[in-house]
């Protein structure tokens, strides 16, 4: 059946969902902060700022006011960077529109760095008792607007919304599976980016497929110890939101997270490269973050601890990997 689907951001992701939703036979709006992104979007229908080469559907509108973008579905797909996440919540909150009757769907893979809360808990806090659903999973944007063939999981703790939000995305080329682990989900995918930026580093260094191999094993690890400690399951990160995002993440030229760490690697400072990438790097925004989840729930990351230092501690890469390799001998 045919839905009114609203996405807040004007992002590569964003972008992508919009078209693949439309392609679905939806009504779909974009909605931006950015007013002169969203002319440009709307006039050339190309986002070649963050999606070059892949063409807009007609259909799709551009809307710049936030509560005729509310308004108009009841399906808002949050595609929001976390570190702005909190304040698209506060305006939609002065905006006094009802939204008990509204779907919100996060996919945004990424934590707040004070509250370190989940994008879910943050849009909870800020709307109220609203249905939230995540939907996660190996997802390069390029890929999937070639239509090139991708797989995710929507989790939702109300089967019968996942279920709803399961038909409204999926096609030919975009399966989508369900669960009720909404926790499990939305940890995947920022603590998986934290990974991807030591795969990153470890191909800047020039090191191999055993060394990445290695990473990918033990960052795994790594992540369902945290997440099992805050009530996540621990089968959903050896699933599509954990180890497959985890892989494609660090296998991927398009991976900015994953480039992150080769630029590091080569001798370039965090700030620089911020300064010179249009789009958020969400695995810098959140190593600080994890890090700290590490301490709270006392869970040993040792390569969440690596990057963390590596980032804003000044170690350097070469230095983190031998006191990896050094540390005690123990079981596997």
């Amino acid at each position: 059946m045919k839905k009114r689907i609203t996405i807040l951001g004007d992002g590569a992701w964003g972008t992508t969902l919009a078209i693949l939703l439309s392609k679905n036979g939806h009504d779909v709006l974009v909605w931006s902060v950015f007013d002169d992104h969203l002319e440009e979007l709307d006039k050339k229908r190309e986002n070649k700022k963050y999606l070059k080469g892949i063409m807009i559907p007609n259909n799709i509108i551009f809307e710049k006011d936030l509560k005729k973008a509310i308004e108009f579905s009841d399906y808002i797909v949050f595609s929001i960077p976390s570190k702005f996440f909190r304040s698209v919540s506060q305006m939609i909150k002065k905006e006094n529109i009802t939204l008990n009757k509204k779907f919100f769907i996060s996919v945004t893979k990424g934590l707040e760095q004070k509250t370190l809360k989940r994008m879910t808990e943050v849009l909870k806090e800020e709307l109220g008792n609203i249905k939230t659903c995540v939907l996660s999973g190996p997802t390069i944007a390029i890929e999937v607007a070639k239509e090139l063939p991708a797989l995710v999981v929507i989790a939702s703790k109300d089967k019968e919304i996942a279920k709803t939000i399961q038909d409204i995305f999926s096609n030919e080329y975009f399966r989508v599976y369900t669960s009720t682990d909404v926790i499990g989900v939305e940890l995947g995918g920022p603590l998986k980016n934290i990974i991807a930026v030591v795969a990153g580093i470890s191909d800047g260094l020039g090191f191999g497929s055993n060394a990445k191999a290695a990473i990918l094993s033990r960052g795994i690890v790594e992540i369902q110890r945290l997440g099992q400690k805050m009530g996540a399951k621990r089968k959903t990160f050896y699933g599509l939101a954990g180890l497959g995002d985890l892989s494609t993440t660090c296998i991927s030229p398009e991976s900015r997270n994953r480039t992150l760490g080769e630029r590091i690697a080569k001798g370039e400072k965090l700030e620089k490269i911020i300064e010179t990438t249009d789009s958020i790097i969400e695995g810098a925004t959140t190593a600080e973050a994890v890090y700290e989840l590490s301490k709270k729930y006392k869970v040993e990351m040792p390569i969440v601890e690596s990057v963390y230092n590596i980032l804003y501690k000044n170690l350097k890469p070469i230095d983190a990997l031998k006191k990896m390799m050094e540390r005690e001998r123990k079981p596997e």
